[in-house]
């Protein structure tokens, strides 16, 4: 199998995830968790809690609530339900789209791997899901690695030339595990320290430094883990 990559810059492919990332859905999912928790009998979140949550990982966060894993599946299908539903109160966070069209005019390749529905995620995305290149939704809790594996293969990119941005600890870990490097937004669910402890290879404090970051990187210039740490030093 052969492989292309744009020689000019690390990452040709940006895999996103949605929720957090690109939409702003934490405040649906605080109104909605605990109507779901009573459903499938599994601890309801306190106000009080949410912010140790936050900085908990994901694995973690579901003991704590006690969600037994076989209930996983069942929850995840009746919460895409819920946002089918209520897709018009979850909007984009501001920037999205200029951030996305400028990486896509410089030849960056988009990707989009969420647990969310394909339909919700287009709905949600509008004009912008026209820059994306493929959609693997519907993933599982644990069950991004695979689909970022399945990216890959159909983008015939090799994995050093992959990234994906994400919100929470186990899109850093889902990323490890496919060989991939990892980028992490601090303005969704998981708290920014909780993510810059598993040291990501990039860190976003803005929605327009995804587009800065990731164009102005060569292979002449900083590896990521180097601009990491120049980017994290400088904000944190």
């Amino acid at each position: 199998m052969s492989f292309h990559h744009t020689p000019s810059m690390p990452y040709s492919l940006v895999i996103f995830d949605l929720d957090g990332t690109l939409a702003d859905s934490f405040p649906w999912f605080t109104r909605n968790v605990n109507d779901v928790a009573d459903r499938y009998r599994f601890r309801r979140v306190a106000e009080g809690d949410v912010e140790a949550l936050r900085h908990a990982s994901t694995r973690e966060i579901l003991d704590h609530l006690a969600v037994p894993r076989w209930k996983l599946p069942l929850i995840a299908r009746h919460m895409r339900k819920l946002k089918t539903a209520q897709a018009a109160s979850i909007p984009l966070f501001d920037g999205v789209a200029p951030m996305l069209t400028r990486l896509a005019a410089a030849g960056v390749r988009l990707a989009l791997v969420s647990s969310d529905t394909e339909a919700n995620a287009r709905e949600k995305l509008g004009a912008s899901a026209a820059l994306f290149a493929d959609f693997d939704c519907s993933a599982s809790v644990f069950g991004k690695a695979k689909k970022f594996r399945r990216v890959l293969r159909r983008a015939r990119v090799e994995a050093a030339h992959a990234i994906a941005i994400g919100d929470e600890t186990r899109d850093i870990e889902a990323a490890r595990a496919a060989g991939i490097a990892c980028g992490a937004v601090t303005w969704g669910y998981a708290a920014a320290k909780a993510l810059k402890d598993r040291k990501p290879d990039l860190v976003f404090e803005r929605m327009e430094q995804i587009a800065e970051m990731v164009l102005a990187l060569s292979p002449r210039s900083h590896s990521p883990q180097q601009h990491s740490a120049v980017i994290t030093r400088g904000e944190g």
